[in-house]
């Protein structure tokens, strides 16, 4: 240990400093405890010894120092965490060696950097109690934002002024510091040079954007006006040495606490739904603020979670986002379920109308990354033609090929074969080709049929009087719609045969897709099928399903177990339980 980690750590109080991080309650004369931020606990097992200057959790067994506790709970280095611990409590840090001239003066730009964003963020939030914020005021108001909501995230205002803030700052720091802030703009000149700078953010609602330290970097600006003279509706701080928009999560700096203690991120889209979020208490939320996720956003949110519930707007821009955020979350091993809020509502917009209690349920009640990409395919190729079956089949697969772990894999494309009625045997062949000859698309015979349904088919298609039982077997099963005939690539046109009266079967199917389907079943069979060989077929299919469904099952419960979830862990076991049985009387009949 250095001079001056021993130093820092002889001169602080490890009680203070973990107190800042969890409530921690006196036991005895030198002990406290209180719930270990490392595992999940109902009743307190880490306790802190404060003379010997240590703490112990007896439940997980983790123990250590006040550096080792910060570079726990943080995800930081040792370095780092006596940086952290020193700053805390008040200790100055020891002067930076560095190893070149650039090196230092990159170091004094970003302090004076540092120090303009948060002289700018103080200047902004005073502006937005002055005469001039009024307006900006009362849309704060409208969107739900009381006072202590706009202190909490420092929210301003950017008077209509080409260089109020300009003059405020400039006694702060030369020209070309203040071009290097991004807070200005300048027009470029006739000979190519830029011209005289004036502010960038003008007449806009201000939102602060922190790094993880929780200093000001830059900002999100709001117009308040509309029409052709307003502009973008929202623009940000272009890239400065401070700040790339795509290394930066909005609300980090509050939320990673919370994220550890929850064990999961909530992921939306805008500045507003996480504000709007936060200060209804779910403080583990996070924004990408209007796009979706980077390497780097990725990389920095696995320091302090593997598990993200993603909610992102309704509209078309925001399940794009979503989309692309599943693609390299789901790259790196992270647990994702996703949220699609009723009447196609924003986060925010949703909160406060429905209350906090009724977006609680919705993120409990949000859907594994599988349901939900299975789902958007069903809505963006709708039908049951093979045609679109192959198409949504094209859209899983990359997502498919994505997950890291094998049995995920499979259930995956298991699920996606029952609730898109492909043959399971034939997608799974085809994905398994596909990974193997790394192809982002399937080459599976959209006209190929199953045993079960060339039976089916050929008994609905039955005009013997002789074999009318076999045909109404058959049609009496279609009638009862069970939802183990509704997956068939052919379920259209058993439907149109089971109720066809007397026309010809050729006739009273008219997809010319379907109607191929029959004549495959038709062509170079005989004999109809007997009554026993439907019934028989009719089993099979429902053993075949409700097999799938198991699987599916034994896969959620390894995720309950996995999560401690042991209210969802009983359901789901019930539910296996109960298709166990099933699956047995049909066996014994």
């Amino acid at each position: 240990m250095s001079d001056f980690a021993q130093t820092v750590k002889q001169q602080v109080d490890i009680v203070k400093v973990i107190e800042g991080y969890i409530r921690l309650r006196k036991a005895g004369a030198a002990n406290y405890t209180g719930l270990c931020p490392f595992h999940k606990e109902k009743s307190p097992s880490f306790s802190v010894h404060a003379v010997r200057q240590f703490y112990h959790c007896f439940g997980c067994g983790v123990s250590g120092d006040v550096f080792s506790f910060v570079g726990k709970i943080e995800n930081v280095t040792f370095p780092e965490a006596v940086r952290i611990v020193a700053q805390k409590s008040g200790i100055p840090l020891p002067k930076r060696e560095f190893s070149s001239p650039e090196q230092a003066a990159e170091a004094r730009q970003r302090i004076k950097l540092l120090e303009l964003h948060e002289a700018a963020a103080g200047w902004f939030e005073e502006q937005l109690h002055g005469p001039e914020g009024a307006m900006a005021r009362e849309y704060l108001a409208g969107r739900g934002l009381d006072a202590r909501g706009v202190r909490e995230f420092r929210i301003g205002y950017a008077p209509d002024s080409f260089k109020a803030l300009r003059d405020r700052l400039s006694g702060m720091a030369d020209e070309a510091m203040l071009r290097a802030s991004g807070l200005f703009s300048a027009k470029e000149q006739g000979d190519g040079t830029p011209g005289p700078i004036y502010d960038r953010f003008r007449k806009r609602i201000m939102f602060p954007i922190r790094n993880e330290s929780g200093r000001v970097i830059a900002f999100t600006a709001r117009t308040l006006e509309t029409g052709d003279k307003a502009g973008a509706k929202y623009i940000n701080s272009p890239e400065t040495p401070l700040y790339t928009k795509g290394q930066v999560l909005f609300n980090l700096d509050k939320a990673k606490a919370a994220i550890r203690q929850a064990e999961f991120a909530l992921l939306v889209e805008g500045q507003m739904d996480c504000i709007s979020v936060f200060l209804r208490g779910i403080q583990n939320v996070i924004a990408t603020s209007g796009t979706a996720f980077t390497e780097q956003q990725v990389a920095i949110l696995k320091r302090h979670t593997s598990n993200v519930v993603v909610n992102f707007d309704p509209d078309a821009a925001g399940a794009n986002a979503a989309e692309k955020s599943i693609a390299l979350l789901t790259e790196e091993g992270f647990n994702l379920k996703l949220v699609t809020l009723d009447g196609g509502l924003d986060p925010d917009r949703y909160i406060r109308e429905r209350g906090v209690e009724a977006y609680m349920n919705a993120i409990r009640g949000a859907r594994r990354q599988a349901d939900y990409l299975i789902e958007r395919a069903r809505q963006m190729f709708p039908g049951a033609s093979a045609e679109q079956k192959v198409k949504a089949m094209n859209y899983l697969l990359p997502h498919i090929r994505r997950m890291p772990e094998k049995l995920a894999r499979d259930q995956f494309a298991a699920d996606a074969a029952q609730k898109l009625g492909i043959d399971s045997t034939v997608l799974r062949e085809e994905l398994r080709q596909a990974a193997l000859k790394r192809r982002d698309r399937v080459e599976v015979r959209p006209t190929a049929l199953t045993e079960v349904e060339r039976v089916l088919l050929r008994a609905l298609a039955i005009t013997d009087p002789e074999f009318e039982e076999s045909r109404r077997a058959a049609a009496e099963a279609i009638s009862r719609q069970h939802p183990w005939f509704e997956g068939l690539t052919s379920f259209p046109a058993l439907q149109a045969l089971a109720s066809r009266g007397a026309m010809d079967p050729m006739d009273a199917v008219k997809d010319e897709t379907q109607r191929a389907l029959l004549a495959e079943a038709l062509l170079g069979e005989t004999d109809p099928p007997s009554a026993e060989t439907v019934l028989g077929s009719i089993v099979s299919l429902q053993q075949r399903q409700m097999e799938g469904q198991v699987r599916l099952l034994r896969v959620q419960i390894a995720e309950a177990e996995h999560r401690g979830d042991f209210g969802e862990l009983a359901l789901l076991t019930r539910r296996k339980l109960e298709l166990d049985r099933a699956l047995r009387s049909l066996s014994v009949a």
